[in-house]
């Protein structure tokens, strides 16, 4: 018996290995925002298959259910009707009656426009594959070809997927078909080559870029990227960029990316904060699609994938993401400090820093990060802001143990080279400590416990004193109310605020303050009182007029300051800021 079950189990691997899976997208309307996918497989004979679509999009935190965007699906078996149910939320039951060959039909809705989502009007298609490809469990690792029909007058296809004819592209498995986005229309494109790779870039929607300056920025940045590797793993790279009224950020893939911007924002004041999304997402390849926590791959389509080294994915990407303009020469050595200022007073002045530990803010991102309340600024950290601090003191620990020998690039490469080249695989949390301990020397326990694991103020005076920096910290002790309104709305309080303790309440109307009608000129108000004066405030809660009474508290918030001691650099400064 067990030499028969050995052969079944031999024969349906070969059998299941040697099935085919190919996708047709087409949009024969594109003004109704449906693309209509076909999936056709060969050579798999079961009872019954079982097709789902993916409930989240790698790189983005967050359940979607792209199930709901599913309509009219179809089957055929050997060209005859097949029954299908639906099973659960995001399985389809194909009862295919051992036929050969099956043919899928189904009808995605697409009308969110941002990075992580499908979009399709008259002007174009976009589509991330996991909103748009069903997957059948056993044949995700099988070769793939797919087959993009555009709207009748558009011309061009973007994507990094392999193409192997007019539209017709292939992909080794599904984790890669679907880690590779596609923009379809008449859009602009253009090329550059940096660290011998050519990277492609395709531009929707109007804007005030220069492509000629795009192509030599971009190529900076891209550059400087790979150097902190000394290796680019790709050949070819696309950007995919959105210019839009509202844009969304950009999400990170295997080979390319996918940015959403404001179509004006390539003007003097905005164009280094899109140079700085690109670096970002670019320092993706390497740090979360080959480096990566070992959760995160292979991937649970139907599931969260649960990881608390968030911190270390985007909060070191976020570090990276303006260090790189830095050393691609265009941010100077002012406005670098100045961002490394700006990030720590971001966390120190947030209420909910000493709340939440980061690595909690990681491991919580799926119910917390993409899903915030008004409450949320008081008890959760970014991880991405704080991450990107932790960055900073790892980096300056890291050079000063090792006189200069080591920086936390040295980490990232033997991320890279340990787990992704040599093992190929995932890195755990107890690993992360242990590669930064092996690169710099250091008994890093305490660090862990008290930043990544607690919830402490970082030591700043003693660790950028090593780069011969200064701490200065300003308390600010002008009175604050503590609320953000929308048209004379609360949308959140602070916590410790004075309205907090006072008893003010989201969704409370404020009329007036001491007897004064109040607008747009509620910061000005206050800044005209003192602390300790009592404010009399007239609100509607529950459309009931009420007045509160409470004393006005100093707003309390800590503001630091990074001073040059000396116009010298030492040695730790100058390989900090890559002088030596």
């Amino acid at each position: 018996m067990k030499i028969t079950l050995f052969i079944l189990s031999f024969f349906t691997l070969s059998f299941i290995s040697g099935s085919e899976i190919n996708y047709e997208v087409s949009m024969p309307e594109p003004h109704t925002h449906y693309f209509q996918v076909k999936m056709e497989i060969s050579d798999f004979e079961k009872e019954y298959v079982d097709i789902k679509m993916p409930v989240w999009a790698p790189g983005s935190y967050l359940v979607r259910e792209f199930a709901k965007s599913v309509e009219d699906l179809s089957a055929k078996g050997n060209n005859k009707e097949l029954q299908t149910e639906k099973v659960d939320k995001n399985t389809w039951r194909i009862h295919s009656k051992n036929a050969k060959n099956i043919s899928i039909s189904y009808s995605v809705y697409a009308f969110e426009m941002s990075v992580r989502t499908s979009f399709l009007d008259a002007s174009h298609g976009y589509f991330n594959g996991t909103s748009i490809f069903m997957f059948i469990e056993e044949l995700k690792n099988n070769p793939i070809s797919l087959e993009i029909i555009p709207f009748k007058d558009w011309k061009k296809v973007s994507t990094s997927l392999t193409k192997v004819g007019d539209f017709k592209y292939t992909a080794p498995n599904y984790d890669i078909l679907v880690d590779s986005p596609v923009e379809i229309g008449n859009h602009i494109t253009f090329d550059f080559t940096s660290a011998g790779v050519l990277h492609h870039v395709a531009m929707y929607g109007e804007g005030n870029y220069d492509i000629e300056k795009l192509k030599i920025d971009m190529a900076k940045v891209t550059q400087a990227a790979t150097d902190v590797f000394g290796e680019n793993p790709n050949k070819e790279y696309t950007f995919i960029i959105h210019n839009l009224t509202n844009g969304s950020g950009g999400l990170e893939h295997l080979s390319s990316t996918t940015l959403q911007v404001n179509r004006w924002t390539y003007d003097e004041d905005s164009y280094k904060g899109f140079l700085s999304l690109v670096a970002h997402e670019y320092f993706h390849l390497w740090n979360v699609k080959r480096i990566r926590p070992i959760e995160l791959g292979p991937f649970d389509y139907n599931n969260e994938n649960y990881t608390d080294l968030l911190w270390v994915m985007e909060g070191f990407t976020s570090y990276y993401d303006e260090l790189l303009l830095y050393r691609a020469g265009i941010y100077s050595e002012d406005e670098i400090i100045g961002k490394f200022k700006g990030s720590i007073n971001n966390i120190e002045n947030q209420p909910g820093n000493k709340v939440q530990p980061v690595a909690d803010a990681s491991f919580d991102a799926w119910i917390k990060a993409y899903r915030p309340t008004e409450n949320s600024y008081n008890t959760t950290i970014s991880y991405y802001t704080k991450g990107s601090v932790i960055a900073n003191m790892l980096d300056l620990k890291i050079i000063n143990a090792t006189k200069g020998e080591k920086t936390l690039d040295d980490v990232m490469k033997y991320l890279y080279n340990e787990y992704y080249k040599k093992e190929q695989r995932g890195f755990t949390s107890p690993e992360i400590k242990k590669a930064i301990e092996t690169v710099s020397g250091l008994d890093l326990t305490d660090f862990f416990k008290n930043y990544i694991y607690g919830v402490e103020t970082f030591d700043y005076p003693t660790i950028f004193g090593y780069a011969g920096f200064k701490i200065e910290t300003v308390l600010n002790q002008k009175p604050s109310f503590g609320v953000r309104l929308s048209n004379n709305i609360i949308k959140s309080v602070t916590r410790n605020s004075s309205a907090y303790d006072g008893g003010l309440n989201v969704n409370d109307e404020i009329i007036a303050i001491n007897g004064y009608r109040v607008n747009d000129n509620l910061i000005d108000f206050i800044e005209t009182k003192n602390v300790g004066d009592n404010v009399s405030v007239l609100i509607s809660r529950d459309e009931i007029i009420q007045t509160i009474e409470f004393p006005l508290k100093e707003r309390g918030n800590t503001y630091y300051y990074i001073l040059k001691e000396s116009k010298e650099m030492n040695t730790v400064c100058k390989k900090w800021l890559r002088q030596l």
